[in-house]
């Protein structure tokens, strides 16, 4: 299977409305971006499993665009199952996206294409 066979599989799975990513049946090693073959191992045992789309802002930087635009973020996501994920937080101003901040996937469209974007999650309070 070609890279833009397993992208299309991708893309797929997000126009049904899940973010599924692929594992290694051997060592269960979460894999993202879709690819043919494992990375360390080399073994072609990958399969797509759907993920809890929880992650945390790795990096982010705002992206200056040409108004009327209005500025973005490109971030980089660790998910909970471990993978990286290059994205965009939304529902937050561009410069207000940090480190460490928890966060959900959600499926959006753009230019007619399934979007894979990530909200903030509220932190539950611990004053009692």
């Amino acid at each position: 299977m070609s890279a833009n066979q397993l992208e299309e599989e991708f893309l797929a799975f997000l126009r049904q409305g899940r973010f599924m990513v692929q594992r290694s049946r051997h060592s269960g090693e979460y894999v993202f971006f879709p690819r043919v073959a494992a990375p360390r191992s080399g073994r072609r045992d990958l399969e797509w499993i759907e993920v809890s789309g929880r992650g945390t802002v790795y990096s982010t930087t705002v992206v200056r665009a040409r108004p009327p635009q209005a500025p973005y973020n490109v971030a980089l996501i660790d998910l909970a199952e471990g993978p990286r994920v290059l994205s965009r937080v939304e529902g937050v101003a561009a410069q207000e996206v940090r480190i460490g901040m928890p966060v959900l996937a959600r499926i959006t469209e753009a230019e007619g294409r399934p979007l894979l974007v990530f909200d903030l999650v509220q932190e539950a309070s611990h004053d009692a």
